[in-house]
């Protein structure tokens, strides 16, 4: 890739180009659901969606109260689970940007199914352990690796680029509907079966996204071979210049880094903030993450309107510099009805970060070119996604020495901070379409 010129962000350097004959995003229609691909990619994302709320309450709670977890041991569940990000996530980039990428998606649904399997089969012989979770947490990751950056880069050639935004909004809109039942289902069904066999619905609804995209009709584009004697080091190294030149998506990571950190480093004491310091049961604490989840659907479903109302570039700093200040109500949560502050707090979180999350997606499939997409998501996947093992073992450690209630205040006042890079950098740009792609 060449290299950029110093007038290649514009004369600012922040990345603003007025364009204002171009296309603006295309808000979410019957026509991109008319269409049949899109319908089954929505099936499989949604199915497999689904399951990982259900598992996602099974697995803290199949550590904590069957195992009896304590912080430190419940972060390193959840750090595993995101470790291979920071492993493979830039040579799985590149390497995607050489193959087709549905076949990959495909492969690694149908991993992850194989392994969750186990779980539940280990229990059955008594022999489930810690580090069985941390294994098989360690391994998913390694095919969600595959699967996160592939999907993100195989959307545009079902949706278009000029759908892009419409088609992350309908699936996050869909895919959150399963969150709102998935984690009180799951509450449920732990108190009914044991958290142990409900890992089993998340492995079916993995074979379920498979069968979705295996069935899909359209054609990818032709794969782009790499010039011989080019190596996978390079191709890695173009994706990191691209991101690290551009400004709008080096800020992007800066912030998305400090939400996940801070995100992680809460997860590792909220079940057990919820269980031991609240006293909720596991049904309570599925019911409270899935109300909290009815406020993601709705973001999902707002953000084309919001974008189009505030501007699909500036909505990424407003709405996080809007929702940050909420979380801080949610230590304060005490058992009874002061629970709802709990509630509160992360119906605010959810809301901030599935706006922002959407449209900083959109903007990078927007900017970027086909052939680079593979290597610029997997750089902003592994910057963003190595902060989730730091802050879930950090978190586990800071549950042991200031307890939980400290670790939520420590998450949220870094929560509140986590939107600075990018206001700067996209303050005077309105829309996705006036920020300039790198040369």
């Amino acid at each position: 890739m060449s290299t950029p010129r110093s007038d290649a962000f514009g004369a600012d350097g922040r990345g603003f180009r007025p364009q204002p004959a171009q296309r603006r995003f295309t808000v979410p229609g019957d026509s991109l659901f008319a269409r049949y691909d899109f319908r089954l990619l929505l099936l499989g994302q949604t199915t497999s969606q689904f399951g990982a709320q259900i598992s996602g309450v099974a697995i803290p709670l199949l550590a904590v109260l069957t195992l009896d977890a304590s912080p430190l041991e419940l972060g390193l569940v959840t750090a595993s689970a995101t470790l291979a990000f920071a492993l493979i996530g830039l040579p799985a980039g590149a390497w995607l940007d050489r193959v087709h990428r549905r076949p990959v998606l495909i492969a690694s649904d149908l991993i992850r199914a194989a392994l969750l399997c186990s779980i539940p089969l280990a229990a059955a012989f008594d022999a489930l352990t810690i580090t069985q979770l941390v294994v098989v947490s360690l391994l998913s990751g390694v095919a969600r690796v595959f699967f996160d950056i592939g999907y993100q880069s195989y959307l545009p050639s079902v949706v278009g680029k000029d759908h892009v935004l419409a088609g992350n909004s309908a699936l996050e809109t869909i895919r959150a509907s399963g969150q709102i039942v998935g984690p009180g289902l799951g509450g449920w069904l732990v108190a009914l079966i044991g958290a142990a066999h409900v890992v089993l619905i998340q492995a079916f609804t993995f074979a379920i996204s498979a069968a979705s995209l295996a069935a899909i009709r359209g054609r990818e584009r032709p794969v782009e071979k790499p010039t011989s004697g080019v190596r996978l080091r390079h191709e890695v190294g173009e994706g990191l210049r691209y991101v690290g030149r551009h400004p709008v998506l080096s800020a992007m990571a800066f912030t998305s880094a400090v939400s996940n950190l801070a995100f992680a480093i809460a997860s590792a004491v909220t079940f057990i903030f919820m269980s031991r310091t609240l006293h909720l049961s596991p049904t309570a604490i599925g019911v409270v993450v899935a109300l909290g989840a009815v406020f993601a659907m709705v973001g999902a479903a707002c953000t084309p309107r919001l974008a189009r109302r505030v501007g699909s570039a500036r909505i990424l700093w407003l709405v996080l510099a809007a929702t940050g200040p909420v979380g801080l109500v949610m230590p304060l949560a005490q058992p009874g009805w002061l629970v709802v502050l709990l509630f509160v707090g992360m119906a605010a979180g959810e809301f901030g970060q599935i706006v922002y999350a959407i449209g900083s997606l959109s903007l990078r499939q927007r900017v970027c070119p086909d052939q680079m997409l593979g290597r610029v998501n997997a750089t902003m996947r592994v910057i963003i996604m190595a902060a989730f093992p730091l802050g879930a073992l950090f978190g586990g450690v800071l549950g042991e020495v200031v307890g939980t209630r400290g670790t939520l205040w420590v998450a949220a006042a870094m929560i509140m901070l986590a939107p600075l890079p990018v206001y700067r950098a996209l303050r005077r740009i309105r829309d996705v379409e006036d920020v300039a792609p790198a040369s």
